[in-house]
């Protein structure tokens, strides 16, 4: 029956040619603006470590000195040198991290480049297992690696398709601000989306192509990068980034793989607060903070407010589009009072009537989400020509391909439903007296 009255609507179709294209136009139109900013929002709201996330935590304390108003505010999002590295010597966790943004010189060994600089993470060596690195070659360095200072380096694939060719690099030097370093490791392609672990870099962005222990990024006095919050005034000798300088620029994670470690942490890090402020190092006492990483975005609002904005306008615009879809609709049943009226007569009963505009609708809706497709893949394209950093990251994944032809399907059945409710009111005396 269905295939029936799909061939009945194709048959409308070409007897109301400019009415079918108004509404397959509504409806493209519509969708392709909707999936246009639905997809740039399910790109940048999505998680960044499926299946791992919620065993992801970054905590919040407060270090800082007292001023009116502060106990209002937020906690702060990073953490000085003296607490990560505190926290980090505890090990309380399953793994953690403790970790800064910077930017390194590369000098290559090859003739035909040249010297350049490149984004930097200064890590402990949990960073790799605990954030699930995929390695093409080699591997991360281990905990002693860090108690050494030793001077090794994982760098990416693509570093490392530039100054070797792509072939395995492991155990090769590099020379990193003027240091030889020997490489230990070569990550594979690994892009998680949002750059959840240090969101004052820019959160969409790529990851950094040089990860370097950050014991050994102190001793040879690396350039750091990022937001640098200094609270207290330095003595004099002490750098900002110095373990005795009262400035919060580090981030800091932690693994806890079970709700109950979670909740055990949490008793820790209320108790090393506690203790800090009784040695007279922390002039607030205030309740420490434990996220884990969605419920991070959330607090730090990574999806941009003109994103969400957008999505919003695009929704209603489709509102609007389906409107004008219903009239459409309603205007082309109505117009067929006669053909229904005799269907009628012979013995099709209201709810065949009611299924056969419906299908006659949802066949609209597969038209118009086809259009509707082409749209969204050229506003994707436009969204991509953008500055932002999260330009290149607008693409359409299979997951909201289909989305696009269920969106325009639910949303053409919903706009013929009321067309299809008044048009299996008809009567078809009425109709047969008037012909």
């Amino acid at each position: 029956m269905l295939a029936y009255y799909f061939n009945l609507a194709l048959r409308s179709f070409k007897r109301h040619k400019v009415l079918t294209a108004l509404m397959v136009l509504a409806i493209g139109l519509g969708i392709g603006a909707s999936m246009t900013t639905l997809t740039v929002f399910h790109v940048l709201s999505g998680d960044p470590m499926p299946g791992h996330s919620q065993n992801l935590y970054t905590p919040q304390i407060d270090a800082r000195d007292t001023y009116p108003g502060i106990e209002s505010e937020p906690l702060p999002t990073q953490f000085t040198r003296a607490d990560a590295e505190n926290l980090l010597r505890d090990a309380k966790g399953d793994r953690q991290v403790l970790m800064a943004w910077g930017n390194v010189g590369i000098e290559p060994a090859r003739n035909d480049l040249k010297p350049m600089n490149v984004e930097a993470r200064f890590n402990s060596a949990d960073f790799f297992p605990m954030f699930r690195t995929p390695f093409l070659f080699g591997q991360g360095w281990d905990a002693q690696a860090d108690a050494n200072r030793a001077r090794v380096v994982v760098i990416t694939k693509e570093l490392n398709d530039k100054l070797f060719d792509g072939q395995d690099s492991v155990g090769k030097d590099i020379r990193v601000d003027q240091h030889n370093f020997r490489i230990v490791g070569v990550l594979d392609d690994w892009r998680p989306t949002p750059k959840f672990y240090d969101l004052t870099s820019p959160s969409f962005s790529k990851p950094e192509q040089v990860y370097v222990p950050f014991s050994t990024s102190r001793d040879v006095d690396m350039s750091r990068s990022g937001n640098m919050d200094c609270f207290r005034q330095r003595e004099e000798g002490v750098r900002d980034t110095d373990i005795g300088a009262g400035c919060m620029w580090m981030q800091y994670w932690v693994q806890l793989d079970t709700p109950a470690k979670a909740a055990d942490y949490k008793r820790y890090l209320q108790n090393y607060v506690q203790e800090q402020h009784r040695a007279g190092r922390f002039q607030l006492n205030r309740e420490p903070e434990l996220r884990n990483t969605m419920e991070w975005l959330e607090f730090q609002r990574v999806v941009p407010s003109d994103v969400r904005l957008q999505l919003w306008l695009a929704m209603g615009f489709l509102a609007v589009c389906l409107l004008n879809t219903v009239g459409l609709l309603l205007a082309k049943f109505l117009r067929r009072s006669g053909e229904i009226g005799v269907r009628r007569a012979l013995g099709a009963s209201r709810q065949e009537i009611f299924n056969q505009c419906l299908v006659e609708a949802a066949t609209v809706g597969l038209a118009g989400g086809l259009l509707g497709l082409l749209l969204a893949l050229t506003g994707l394209w436009l969204v991509r020509q953008q500055p932002a950093d999260y330009a290149e990251l607008a693409q359409l994944d299979p997951a909201m391909l289909l989305t696009t032809f269920v969106l325009a399907l639910v949303a053409s059945l919903l706009a013929g439903l009321l067309p299809a409710w008044r048009a299996m009111q008809i009567t078809p005396a009425v109709q047969l007296k008037s012909q």
